[in-house]
Protein backbone atom coordinates (compact mmCIF):
# COMPACT_ATOMS: atom_id res chain seq x y z
CA UNK A 1 0.00 0.00 0.00
CA UNK A 2 2.96 2.30 0.16
CA UNK A 3 2.83 2.97 -3.72
CA UNK A 4 -0.88 4.04 -3.25
CA UNK A 5 -0.80 8.13 -2.99
CA UNK A 6 -2.72 8.44 1.01
CA UNK A 7 -4.99 11.33 -0.72
CA UNK A 8 -6.53 8.98 -3.17
CA UNK A 9 -6.98 6.30 -0.79
CA UNK A 10 -9.10 8.57 1.43
CA UNK A 11 -10.93 9.84 -1.75
CA UNK A 12 -12.04 6.54 -2.29
CA UNK A 13 -13.18 5.86 0.93
CA UNK A 14 -15.14 9.15 1.17
CA UNK A 15 -16.91 8.07 -2.23
CA UNK A 16 -17.75 4.56 -1.43
CA UNK A 17 -18.87 5.56 1.72
CA UNK A 18 -21.38 8.69 0.51
CA UNK A 19 -22.71 5.72 -1.72
CA UNK A 20 -23.52 3.61 0.85
CA UNK A 21 -25.53 6.63 2.37
CA UNK A 22 -27.59 7.80 -1.03
CA UNK A 23 -27.82 4.64 -2.67
CA UNK A 24 -27.81 1.51 -0.70
CA UNK A 25 -29.00 3.13 2.39
CA UNK A 26 -31.66 5.67 2.50
CA UNK A 27 -33.98 4.27 -0.44
CA UNK A 28 -33.57 1.34 1.06
CA UNK A 29 -34.62 3.02 5.00
CA UNK A 30 -37.41 4.99 4.04
CA UNK A 31 -39.30 2.11 3.55
CA UNK A 32 -40.86 1.16 7.21
CA UNK A 33 -42.39 4.72 7.73
CA UNK A 34 -43.64 4.75 4.44
CA UNK A 35 -45.45 1.79 4.41
CA UNK A 36 -48.51 2.81 6.21
CA UNK A 37 -49.33 5.39 3.37
CA UNK A 38 -48.24 2.80 0.64
CA UNK A 39 -50.54 0.01 2.32
CA UNK A 40 -53.57 2.88 2.42
CA UNK A 41 -53.15 3.71 -1.08
CA UNK A 42 -52.31 0.00 -2.67
CA UNK A 43 -54.79 -2.00 0.08
CA UNK A 44 -51.54 -3.93 1.42
CA UNK A 45 -51.94 -6.71 4.64
CA UNK A 46 -49.57 -6.92 7.47
CA UNK A 47 -47.87 -10.09 5.70
CA UNK A 48 -47.67 -8.20 1.68
CA UNK A 49 -45.74 -5.39 3.82
CA UNK A 50 -43.82 -7.83 5.38
CA UNK A 51 -43.28 -9.47 1.71
CA UNK A 52 -42.22 -6.42 0.07
CA UNK A 53 -39.62 -5.84 2.63
CA UNK A 54 -37.77 -8.60 2.59
CA UNK A 55 -38.11 -8.68 -1.71
CA UNK A 56 -34.53 -6.82 -1.92
CA UNK A 57 -32.94 -9.91 -0.16
CA UNK A 58 -34.55 -12.16 -2.32
CA UNK A 59 -33.01 -10.56 -5.10
CA UNK A 60 -29.74 -10.24 -3.28
CA UNK A 61 -29.72 -14.87 -3.09
CA UNK A 62 -29.90 -14.38 -6.57
CA UNK A 63 -27.48 -11.59 -7.82
CA UNK A 64 -24.72 -11.53 -4.61
CA UNK A 65 -22.39 -14.46 -5.77
CA UNK A 66 -22.63 -13.11 -9.56
CA UNK A 67 -22.01 -9.78 -8.29
CA UNK A 68 -18.58 -10.98 -6.39
CA UNK A 69 -17.45 -12.79 -9.18
CA UNK A 70 -17.99 -9.78 -11.57
CA UNK A 71 -15.99 -6.77 -9.62
CA UNK A 72 -13.31 -9.16 -9.14
CA UNK A 73 -12.79 -8.65 -12.85
CA UNK A 74 -14.24 -5.02 -14.12
CA UNK A 75 -13.58 -1.82 -12.90
CA UNK A 76 -15.12 -0.60 -10.19
CA UNK A 77 -16.08 2.79 -11.31
CA UNK A 78 -17.94 0.94 -13.88
CA UNK A 79 -19.72 -1.49 -11.77
CA UNK A 80 -20.89 1.11 -9.13
CA UNK A 81 -21.47 3.90 -11.70
CA UNK A 82 -23.78 1.85 -14.09
CA UNK A 83 -25.56 0.20 -10.60
CA UNK A 84 -26.21 3.24 -8.72
CA UNK A 85 -28.10 4.69 -11.66
CA UNK A 86 -29.65 1.16 -12.37
CA UNK A 87 -30.88 1.78 -8.33
CA UNK A 88 -31.97 5.38 -8.94
CA UNK A 89 -34.07 4.01 -11.86
CA UNK A 90 -36.00 1.35 -10.39
CA UNK A 91 -35.88 3.21 -7.46
CA UNK A 92 -37.89 6.11 -8.60
CA UNK A 93 -39.91 3.75 -10.45
CA UNK A 94 -41.33 2.07 -7.05
CA UNK A 95 -43.39 5.52 -6.98
CA UNK A 96 -45.05 4.55 -10.34
CA UNK A 97 -46.85 1.05 -8.61
CA UNK A 98 -50.56 0.82 -8.26
CA UNK A 99 -50.59 -2.71 -6.91
CA UNK A 100 -48.84 -5.63 -4.71
CA UNK A 101 -47.68 -7.36 -7.42
CA UNK A 102 -46.50 -4.29 -9.26
CA UNK A 103 -44.33 -2.90 -6.32
CA UNK A 104 -43.32 -6.38 -5.55
CA UNK A 105 -41.66 -6.86 -8.91
CA UNK A 106 -40.24 -2.98 -9.04
CA UNK A 107 -38.76 -3.52 -5.54
CA UNK A 108 -37.06 -7.32 -6.38
CA UNK A 109 -35.35 -5.23 -9.40
CA UNK A 110 -34.25 -3.01 -7.58
CA UNK A 111 -32.87 -5.00 -5.41
CA UNK A 112 -30.98 -6.70 -8.07
CA UNK A 113 -28.72 -3.36 -8.47
CA UNK A 114 -28.91 -2.83 -4.92
CA UNK A 115 -27.12 -6.29 -3.67
CA UNK A 116 -23.99 -5.10 -6.36
CA UNK A 117 -23.35 -2.01 -4.02
CA UNK A 118 -22.50 -3.37 -0.56
CA UNK A 119 -20.81 -6.19 -2.30
CA UNK A 120 -17.85 -3.15 -4.10
CA UNK A 121 -17.96 -0.82 -2.15
CA UNK A 122 -16.48 -3.43 0.83
CA UNK A 123 -14.49 -4.81 -1.74
CA UNK A 124 -13.09 -1.89 -2.81
CA UNK A 125 -12.26 -0.77 0.80
CA UNK A 126 -10.49 -3.82 1.61
CA UNK A 127 -8.11 -3.34 -1.43
CA UNK A 128 -7.67 0.35 -0.76
CA UNK A 129 -6.52 -0.39 3.16
CA UNK A 130 -4.97 -3.21 4.15
CA UNK A 131 -3.55 -4.80 6.99
CA UNK A 132 -4.31 -3.19 10.57
CA UNK A 133 -5.95 -0.20 9.51
CA UNK A 134 -8.70 -2.69 7.11
CA UNK A 135 -11.02 -2.79 10.49
CA UNK A 136 -11.36 1.48 11.27
CA UNK A 137 -11.76 2.20 7.19
CA UNK A 138 -14.25 -0.74 7.17
CA UNK A 139 -15.93 0.90 10.21
CA UNK A 140 -15.97 4.36 7.92
CA UNK A 141 -17.49 2.79 5.27
CA UNK A 142 -19.98 1.08 7.43
CA UNK A 143 -21.05 4.63 8.98
CA UNK A 144 -22.03 5.78 5.63
CA UNK A 145 -24.74 2.83 5.76
CA UNK A 146 -25.65 4.05 8.97
CA UNK A 147 -26.26 7.55 8.46
CA UNK A 148 -28.51 6.53 5.40
CA UNK A 149 -30.29 4.08 7.12
CA UNK A 150 -31.12 6.76 10.02
CA UNK A 151 -31.80 9.63 7.78
CA UNK A 152 -34.42 7.42 6.05
CA UNK A 153 -37.12 6.88 8.62
CA UNK A 154 -36.11 10.20 10.56
CA UNK A 155 -37.31 12.96 7.47
CA UNK A 156 -38.99 10.72 4.84
CA UNK A 157 -42.60 10.31 6.23
CA UNK A 158 -42.75 13.28 8.39
CA UNK A 159 -40.43 15.56 6.37
CA UNK A 160 -40.56 15.11 2.91
CA UNK A 161 -43.36 13.47 2.59
CA UNK A 162 -45.52 16.92 3.71
CA UNK A 163 -43.13 18.81 1.54
CA UNK A 164 -42.76 16.99 -1.87
CA UNK A 165 -46.42 15.75 -1.72
CA UNK A 166 -46.79 12.38 -1.20
CA UNK A 167 -44.81 8.92 -0.70
CA UNK A 168 -44.48 8.67 -4.26
CA UNK A 169 -42.48 11.79 -4.91
CA UNK A 170 -40.19 10.58 -2.40
CA UNK A 171 -39.19 7.76 -3.96
CA UNK A 172 -38.60 9.96 -7.01
CA UNK A 173 -36.19 12.21 -4.99
CA UNK A 174 -34.34 9.73 -3.49
CA UNK A 175 -33.91 7.81 -7.36
CA UNK A 176 -32.82 11.50 -8.72
CA UNK A 177 -29.94 10.93 -5.44
CA UNK A 178 -29.01 7.72 -6.23
CA UNK A 179 -28.20 8.36 -9.99
CA UNK A 180 -26.32 11.22 -9.37
CA UNK A 181 -24.05 8.90 -6.84
CA UNK A 182 -23.62 7.11 -9.57
CA UNK A 183 -22.62 9.81 -12.50
CA UNK A 184 -20.18 10.81 -9.81
CA UNK A 185 -18.50 7.56 -9.82
CA UNK A 186 -18.48 7.24 -13.75
CA UNK A 187 -16.76 10.83 -14.01
CA UNK A 188 -14.28 10.75 -10.77
CA UNK A 189 -14.06 7.07 -9.82
CA UNK A 190 -10.52 5.86 -9.96
CA UNK A 191 -8.80 2.34 -9.21
CA UNK A 192 -5.75 0.90 -7.52
CA UNK A 193 -2.59 2.07 -9.05
CA UNK A 194 -1.74 0.17 -12.49
CA UNK A 195 1.15 -2.00 -10.79
CA UNK A 196 -1.18 -3.11 -8.05
CA UNK A 197 -3.70 -3.90 -10.89
CA UNK A 198 -1.22 -5.59 -13.10
CA UNK A 199 -0.43 -8.14 -9.39
CA UNK A 200 -4.01 -8.82 -9.27
CA UNK A 201 -4.84 -9.42 -12.95
CA UNK A 202 -1.30 -12.12 -13.01
CA UNK A 203 -3.34 -14.07 -9.92
CA UNK A 204 -6.84 -13.29 -11.04
CA UNK A 205 -8.46 -17.88 -11.41
CA UNK A 206 -10.82 -18.56 -13.28
CA UNK A 207 -14.70 -18.85 -12.31
CA UNK A 208 -14.82 -22.03 -12.31
CA UNK A 209 -11.83 -21.93 -10.10
CA UNK A 210 -12.77 -19.07 -7.94
CA UNK A 211 -15.89 -21.52 -6.91
CA UNK A 212 -14.29 -24.51 -6.67
CA UNK A 213 -11.76 -23.05 -4.08
CA UNK A 214 -14.48 -20.74 -1.98
CA UNK A 215 -18.01 -22.83 -2.21
CA UNK A 216 -16.32 -25.89 0.22
CA UNK A 217 -14.95 -23.39 2.43
CA UNK A 218 -16.33 -23.89 6.07
CA UNK A 219 -14.83 -20.47 7.08
CA UNK A 220 -17.47 -18.69 4.54
CA UNK A 221 -20.33 -21.01 5.45
CA UNK A 222 -19.54 -20.02 9.29
CA UNK A 223 -19.38 -16.48 8.29
CA UNK A 224 -22.70 -16.60 6.14
CA UNK A 225 -24.89 -18.24 8.84
CA UNK A 226 -24.06 -15.86 11.00
CA UNK A 227 -25.23 -13.02 8.88
CA UNK A 228 -28.14 -14.72 7.85
CA UNK A 229 -29.20 -14.60 11.70
CA UNK A 230 -28.11 -11.78 12.46
CA UNK A 231 -29.98 -10.26 8.98
CA UNK A 232 -33.04 -12.03 10.03
CA UNK A 233 -33.46 -10.12 13.34
CA UNK A 234 -32.53 -6.83 12.21
CA UNK A 235 -34.29 -6.72 8.88
CA UNK A 236 -37.49 -8.10 10.82
CA UNK A 237 -37.77 -6.25 13.53
CA UNK A 238 -36.65 -2.64 12.01
CA UNK A 239 -39.75 -3.43 9.13
CA UNK A 240 -42.29 -4.17 11.96
CA UNK A 241 -41.31 -1.91 14.71
CA UNK A 242 -42.91 1.22 13.55
CA UNK A 243 -46.55 -0.25 12.72
CA UNK A 244 -46.66 -2.08 16.10
CA UNK A 245 -45.78 1.14 17.86
CA UNK A 246 -47.83 3.02 15.88
CA UNK A 247 -50.70 0.11 16.40
CA UNK A 248 -50.19 0.30 20.17
CA UNK A 249 -51.06 4.02 20.41
CA UNK A 250 -47.74 5.96 19.53
CA UNK A 251 -47.60 8.80 17.17
CA UNK A 252 -46.41 8.37 13.73
CA UNK A 253 -43.43 10.75 14.88
CA UNK A 254 -42.44 8.90 17.53
CA UNK A 255 -42.53 5.51 16.10
CA UNK A 256 -40.44 6.39 13.02
CA UNK A 257 -37.67 8.48 15.48
CA UNK A 258 -37.28 5.27 17.46
CA UNK A 259 -35.69 3.72 13.93
CA UNK A 260 -33.92 7.34 13.77
CA UNK A 261 -32.34 6.72 17.15
CA UNK A 262 -31.48 2.87 16.67
CA UNK A 263 -29.54 4.22 13.05
CA UNK A 264 -27.74 7.03 15.09
CA UNK A 265 -26.43 5.51 17.63
CA UNK A 266 -25.17 2.48 15.66
CA UNK A 267 -23.61 5.61 13.22
CA UNK A 268 -21.96 7.24 16.25
CA UNK A 269 -20.49 4.12 17.14
CA UNK A 270 -19.25 1.87 14.13
CA UNK A 271 -16.17 3.75 13.49
CA UNK A 272 -14.86 3.61 17.48
CA UNK A 273 -15.64 -0.10 17.80
CA UNK A 274 -14.63 -0.79 14.43
CA UNK A 275 -11.18 0.53 15.45
CA UNK A 276 -11.17 -1.31 18.81
CA UNK A 277 -11.30 -4.45 17.07
CA UNK A 278 -8.29 -3.46 15.67
CA UNK A 279 -6.50 -2.48 18.41
CA UNK A 280 -7.43 -5.78 20.07
CA UNK A 281 -6.42 -7.90 17.30
CA UNK A 282 -9.86 -9.70 17.49
CA UNK A 283 -13.01 -9.78 16.32
CA UNK A 284 -14.97 -12.27 17.41
CA UNK A 285 -15.50 -10.37 21.18
CA UNK A 286 -17.18 -7.12 19.45
CA UNK A 287 -19.55 -9.89 17.62
CA UNK A 288 -20.33 -11.60 20.76
CA UNK A 289 -21.47 -8.46 22.34
CA UNK A 290 -23.51 -7.14 19.19
CA UNK A 291 -25.29 -10.38 19.26
CA UNK A 292 -25.91 -10.38 22.98
CA UNK A 293 -27.14 -6.78 22.93
CA UNK A 294 -29.08 -7.52 19.92
CA UNK A 295 -31.05 -10.66 21.73
CA UNK A 296 -31.74 -9.14 24.90
CA UNK A 297 -33.21 -5.81 23.32
CA UNK A 298 -35.55 -6.93 21.43
CA UNK A 299 -36.45 -10.08 23.27
CA UNK A 300 -37.19 -7.55 26.16
CA UNK A 301 -38.58 -4.61 24.05
CA UNK A 302 -42.67 -6.04 23.89
CA UNK A 303 -42.45 -7.24 27.72
CA UNK A 304 -41.81 -3.68 29.38
CA UNK A 305 -42.93 -1.52 26.48
CA UNK A 306 -43.27 2.45 27.50
CA UNK A 307 -40.17 4.58 27.33
CA UNK A 308 -37.64 1.38 27.49
CA UNK A 309 -38.20 1.10 24.06
CA UNK A 310 -35.58 4.46 23.33
CA UNK A 311 -33.13 2.16 25.49
CA UNK A 312 -33.92 -0.77 23.61
CA UNK A 313 -33.10 0.75 20.42
CA UNK A 314 -30.00 2.02 21.96
CA UNK A 315 -28.69 -0.85 23.10
CA UNK A 316 -29.13 -3.08 20.22
CA UNK A 317 -28.05 0.01 17.59
CA UNK A 318 -24.77 0.21 19.23
CA UNK A 319 -23.56 -3.12 17.34
CA UNK A 320 -25.81 -2.60 14.37
CA UNK A 321 -23.64 -1.21 11.82
CA UNK A 322 -19.95 -2.16 13.75
CA UNK A 323 -21.48 -5.53 13.43
CA UNK A 324 -21.31 -5.81 9.45
CA UNK A 325 -17.93 -3.89 9.25
CA UNK A 326 -16.16 -6.53 11.47
CA UNK A 327 -18.00 -9.14 10.55
CA UNK A 328 -16.77 -8.05 6.78
CA UNK A 329 -13.11 -7.60 7.90
CA UNK A 330 -13.01 -10.89 9.18
CA UNK A 331 -14.23 -12.47 6.20
CA UNK A 332 -11.63 -10.69 3.94
CA UNK A 333 -9.14 -11.75 6.67
CA UNK A 334 -10.02 -15.57 6.21
CA UNK A 335 -7.31 -17.37 4.91
CA UNK A 336 -7.28 -18.43 1.13
CA UNK A 337 -9.47 -15.12 0.36
CA UNK A 338 -7.18 -12.81 -1.01
CA UNK A 339 -7.24 -9.55 -3.05
CA UNK A 340 -7.93 -12.05 -6.29
CA UNK A 341 -11.38 -13.77 -4.45
CA UNK A 342 -12.66 -10.79 -2.25
CA UNK A 343 -15.38 -10.16 -4.44
CA UNK A 344 -16.10 -13.59 -4.78
CA UNK A 345 -15.78 -14.50 -1.19
CA UNK A 346 -18.41 -11.56 -0.33
CA UNK A 347 -21.12 -12.57 -3.12
CA UNK A 348 -20.94 -16.27 -1.55
CA UNK A 349 -21.15 -14.70 2.33
CA UNK A 350 -23.98 -12.02 1.42
CA UNK A 351 -26.02 -14.70 -0.72
CA UNK A 352 -26.33 -17.23 2.24
CA UNK A 353 -27.30 -14.20 4.54
CA UNK A 354 -29.76 -12.61 1.96
CA UNK A 355 -32.11 -15.71 2.95
CA UNK A 356 -32.56 -14.77 6.79
CA UNK A 357 -34.04 -10.89 5.33
CA UNK A 358 -36.00 -12.72 3.06
CA UNK A 359 -37.59 -15.52 5.25
CA UNK A 360 -37.51 -13.30 8.42
CA UNK A 361 -40.24 -10.51 7.32
CA UNK A 362 -43.46 -11.92 6.37
CA UNK A 363 -42.74 -14.99 8.75
CA UNK A 364 -42.11 -12.66 11.83
CA UNK A 365 -44.75 -10.55 10.64
CA UNK A 366 -47.30 -14.09 10.36
CA UNK A 367 -47.02 -14.50 14.32
CA UNK A 368 -48.56 -10.92 14.45
CA UNK A 369 -51.70 -12.09 13.74
CA UNK A 370 -52.19 -13.83 17.24
CA UNK A 371 -49.77 -11.87 19.49
CA UNK A 372 -48.57 -8.60 18.63
CA UNK A 373 -45.79 -8.71 20.47
CA UNK A 374 -44.51 -12.87 19.27
CA UNK A 375 -42.78 -11.11 16.42
CA UNK A 376 -40.49 -9.85 18.72
CA UNK A 377 -39.36 -13.04 20.20
CA UNK A 378 -39.01 -14.48 17.06
CA UNK A 379 -36.59 -12.11 16.01
CA UNK A 380 -34.47 -12.62 19.23
CA UNK A 381 -34.38 -16.04 19.15
CA UNK A 382 -32.26 -15.93 16.04
CA UNK A 383 -29.57 -14.35 17.91
CA UNK A 384 -28.94 -17.84 19.80
CA UNK A 385 -28.33 -19.29 16.54
CA UNK A 386 -25.81 -16.90 15.38
CA UNK A 387 -24.05 -16.57 18.81
CA UNK A 388 -23.78 -20.59 18.42
CA UNK A 389 -22.08 -20.51 15.03
CA UNK A 390 -20.10 -17.58 15.71
CA UNK A 391 -18.82 -20.32 18.36
CA UNK A 392 -17.44 -22.01 15.36
CA UNK A 393 -15.91 -19.30 13.54
CA UNK A 394 -11.89 -18.68 13.87
CA UNK A 395 -10.71 -15.53 14.70
CA UNK A 396 -8.74 -13.60 12.83
CA UNK A 397 -7.22 -10.67 14.54
CA UNK A 398 -3.43 -9.97 14.32
CA UNK A 399 -3.32 -11.19 17.86
CA UNK A 400 -4.49 -14.36 16.97
CA UNK A 401 -2.51 -14.88 13.86
CA UNK A 402 0.41 -13.40 16.20
CA UNK A 403 0.34 -16.38 18.45
CA UNK A 404 0.09 -18.67 15.94
CA UNK A 405 3.39 -17.35 14.54
CA UNK A 406 5.08 -17.47 18.03
CA UNK A 407 3.90 -21.09 18.48
CA UNK A 408 4.69 -22.05 15.00
CA UNK A 409 8.03 -20.60 15.97
CA UNK A 410 8.31 -22.39 19.26
CA UNK A 411 7.77 -25.28 17.83
CA UNK A 412 10.44 -24.99 14.93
Amino acid sequence: MSQNPPRYRWYILALSTATGTFVAAIPFSCLPVLFRDISNDLNLSLVQIGTIWGLSSLAGIFVSLIAGLLSDRFKVKLVLGICSILVGLTGAMRGLSTSFLMLSIIVFANGIFRSVIPINTTRTIGLWFRGRGLGLASGVGAMGMGLGLMAGPLISETVLVPLLGGWRNVLFFYGVLSAAMGILWLLFGKELPRSDKEERRTKMPPFRETLRSLVPSKALWLIGLILLFRMGCINGMTGYLPLYLRGIGWSPASADSTLAVFYAVSSLSVVPLSALSDRMGARKPILYAGLVAGMVSIGLLPVIGGGSVWLFMVLSGIFMDAFMAVTTTLLLETEGVGAARSGAALGLVFTISQTGGVVSPPLGNSFAGTDSRLPFFFWAALSIGAIITLFFTKETGWRKKRAAASNLTAAG
